[in-house]
């Protein structure tokens, strides 16, 4: 019988096309045409819906043992770095603070697959934009990786405590002007407003607009019985804890995300600290699958993961604790119809920052360095939560480094505008795929 060129192994047309429908397999028909209607939209899109592409190609990627690939170099990543992954959020003392904001793919392993991530990240958004040319973009990358490089080798007795942490008070630029524009336009009744209605004193979600539906009356109860096994998984405590979790509400949120579009997800009205219709709180409870990660690990990894993690929204909680400085006070999970879904607040400061506004390259090696400082200390601190006697992690990474630095940007920097041309070939495949379906 003679082959056929379309089953050769290495075609990356049919690869392409394989693993989106091995990972999409899931989402309703309605969902998944939605899903690649937005990854169309450009080559970064399409970046940010295939992540699962991104750790078929990376996960056992032998560059990865020059300056890692040892149980030294692990921390918790985001799994999913990339510069929309950042954004602003309500820290615990009410102000508008700019971090890592999205766990959902989260996970124990080598530092450098965030670090390649985020990388490629920042050039395919600059192509995006079409502002910067080639030159301005890898000076932009060898700001990235040196600002991350100088933070996570710089290590203290106070590191767990002391990270980096970006208010309008202690940044600049764009950045404090991003941060100072979300604090003035955004507020708890802000957000209310914008997804509820008042009828008859009592707030109830507002149905009618594209991004909610409302439940079946089966479907509401199954929600609200599961909130007693939520409220068992939180780490805080509340006052009046009865009255504060009465639920007033509960709905469907749709069209949210990009990677994550198609999953079940739920918002849910809280009466919040008093009767007022102005301080109620709205969780967000969101289905939480096995990062991609998980499929490309080995037998025993996988056994490991899974004696690690008995769900994957304990898995969504443990890593939020270690990668963001303020956890979610309502952070925690609920397992229903054998579906584990993660809890937190929907922050009423929740934004992106609009990397549209980079127009200058001071800006953009502003922003870059940003980016690589946070990345770094988000690494670092979560590094402590597996060692917490040891800094290990700088340690190594400073060792490694050493007398190498130009190395490892080159390395970082390589690997990014490579990869940007694959995504960006890789997406035409895409446009192909859904265009012939």
């Amino acid at each position: 019988m003679p082959h056929t060129k379309k089953l050769l192994l290495h075609n990356r047309y049919q690869k392409i096309k394989a693993e989106l429908n091995y990972n999409n397999q899931e989402i309703e028909e309605s969902y998944r045409q939605e899903k690649f209607l937005k990854m169309s939209a450009s080559p970064y899109t399409f970046y940010r819906g295939s992540n699962h592409l991104y750790w078929e190609d990376f996960y056992n990627d032998w560059r990865i043992n020059f300056f890692g690939g040892s149980s030294s170099t692990l921390t918790w990543i985001n799994g999913d770095a990339h510069i929309y992954n950042y954004g602003a959020y309500a820290n615990h003392h009410g102000e508008a603070i700019f971090c890592m904001d999205d766990f959902d793919d989260a996970i124990v392993s080598d530092y450098q697959f965030d670090l390649w991530r985020m990388a490629i990240s920042l050039l395919l958004d600059c192509r995006l934009n079409g502002v910067f040319g080639e030159p301005t973009q890898k000076k932009a990358l060898d700001e990235f990786t040196e600002a991350y490089l100088k933070e996570i080798t710089t290590h203290q007795d106070d590191d767990p405590s002391n990270a980096v942490h970006l208010t309008k008070k202690t940044t600049k630029g764009l950045l404090k002007k991003f941060l100072k524009k979300v604090t003035k336009k955004k507020s708890r009744l802000t957000m209310l407003n914008k997804w509820t209605v008042v009828e008859e004193g009592s707030r109830k979600f507002n149905c009618s607009i594209e991004k909610l539906t409302a439940l079946s009356g089966s479907e509401y109860v199954r929600v609200e019985e599961r909130l007693l096994e939520y409220r068992s998984t939180l780490s805080a405590t509340f006052e009046s804890e009865d009255t504060h979790f009465k639920i007033k509400d509960i709905a469907r949120r749709v069209k949210a995300g990009t990677g994550s579009l198609g999953s079940v997800r739920y918002y849910i009205l809280l009466e919040g600290d008093t009767p007022s219709t102005d301080d109620d709180v709205i969780l967000d409870m969101k289905e939480q699958g096995r990062p991609p990660l998980y499929r490309h690990m080995s037998v025993l990894e996988k056994e490991e993961y899974n004696r690690v993690f008995p769900n994957e929204g304990e898995r969504h909680a443990r890593a939020f604790k270690a990668l963001r400085e303020h956890p979610d006070i309502y952070l925690g999970w609920i397992t229903m119809d054998e579906i584990t879904y993660s809890v937190r607040e929907r922050s009423p400061f929740k934004a992106d920052f609009p990397s549209t506004k980079l127009k200058k390259p001071k800006d953009l090696y502003f922003m870059a360095k940003v980016w690589g400082n946070l990345l770094a200390s988000r690494h670092k601190r979560a590094s402590y939560v597996l060692n917490a006697e040891a800094h290990e992690l700088p340690i190594e990474i400073q060792k490694r480094t050493a007398n190498r630095k130009r190395e490892f940007k080159n390395l970082v920097a390589s690997t990014a505008l490579l990869y940007a041309n694959r995504v960006a070939e890789d997406y035409k495949y895409f446009l192909q795929i859904i265009e012939e379906e």
